[in-house]
């Protein structure tokens, strides 16, 4: 967990960095952000950190030895020595400019900032932060004088929308940790800036591998499922349902247990088994069968697992447990109907 009591933010850069393919240029500035400001230091903490809460955690990675990732060299020397920060700056926004080469990919504002007293897992330590500002907002400024106005408009960042970001942390042990954000495209063209610019993968911890599993049982349920067997859609959320009750009912997780208490069928259990052992095969994911439960990646999961159950569009209902209070029917017209049963009304 992330903790910003006592933060101090020491230092600013900002480059402009354009999509190299469509030849939008690259902008390196000469000096850093003026911090004197008290608001606009508070509003560049808010901007920066908000969207860090309960996030992953990653380490750097190179296919031919760490050494080779230029993010991970650009952050040791920064540690090193603080100063460098604006020099430095430069290597991660011209390194950035070469990663950018697929035409969906949108100009921005780079920062790239100093933190010290950041606290990550109990420890005080100091954090680089990189930041890509991509979308823009419209605001009016309205100036009065006298009892005339004058209303502008323009556009620029909104300091409540982070786009993209990543926190590296110092940690004692020597080794780096890094928290992600890509807010701005969630499509595949736009993994460069973890896959190709930071070169991130996860940290194989309880985090990890509570939101691993987790996002294979949904995928599972909402994808594979009805494929091979005859399932209705309160039925497939009444299995999401239970999935995340296990997870937030235990404090250690074991996949018979899990397997049984969910699915309990056991041609469902071994369609799972399949199922899992193909996604992890397919996008290289370590198997886990046993590993302690994190309550923080439990419920980033449940917010993404549905318990809606759309009817044409004329009704919703909301399933939040024990499948045995609906039940699906059919008239002797053929229109389908639910039935549900309560024993108090609120």
């Amino acid at each position: 967990m992330i903790k910003y009591h006592n933060i101090q933010l020491r230092k600013i850069a900002v480059h402009k960095v354009g999509n190299k393919s469509l030849e939008n240029g690259l902008i390196l500035t000469n000096g850093l952000i003026d911090l004197e400001d008290e608001t606009l230091a508070n509003l560049f903490l808010k901007y920066f950190l908000t969207s860090f809460s309960d996030t992953e955690l990653f380490e750097f990675h190179n296919d031919i030895g760490v050494e080779q990732n230029e993010i991970y060299t650009v952050a040791n020397k920064i540690f090193a020595s603080p100063n460098s920060i604006l020099s430095q700056s430069k290597c991660i926004a011209q390194h950035l400019y070469s990663c950018s080469m697929h035409p969906k990919i949108k100009s921005g504002e780079l920062y790239v900032a100093y933190f010290k007293d950041i606290i990550i897992e109990d420890e005080v330590t100091e954090a680089i932060g990189i930041f890509k500002s991509e979308s823009k907002d419209s605001f009016l400024k309205v100036d009065f004088a006298g009892k005339t106005s004058l209303v502008e408009h323009d556009e620029g960042t909104n300091t409540n929308k982070l786009d993209k970001g990543c926190l590296i942390f110092n940690a004692s042990n020597g080794k780096f940790r890094v928290c992600m954000v890509d807010n701005a495209n969630k499509s595949n063209e736009a993994q460069y800036w973890k896959d190709t610019f930071l070169q991130l993968k996860p940290i194989a911890n309880e985090f990890h591998h509570t939101n691993q599993f987790l996002g294979i049982a949904k995928n599972f349920v909402t994808k594979q499922l009805d494929e091979e067997f005859e399932i209705n859609k309160a039925d497939k959320i009444d299995l999401l349902n239970r999935s995340v009750e296990y997870f937030k009912a235990h404090e250690t997780f074991d996949r018979k247990a899990f397997e049984q208490e969910v699915f309990q069928d056991s041609e469902i259990i071994r369609s799972f088994r399949n199922f899992d052992n193909n996604y992890r095969q397919e996008n290289e994911i370590e198997p886990a069968d046993s590993f302690d439960i994190s309550p923080q990646a439990v419920k980033k999961q449940a917010r993404v697992f549905k318990s809606v159950l759309k009817l044409d569009k004329n009704f919703h209902i909301y399933i939040h447990g024990n499948r045995d209070m609906i039940e699906q029917c059919v008239d002797k017209d053929g229109r389908k109907y639910y039935k549900i049963y309560y024993d108090e009304e609120n």
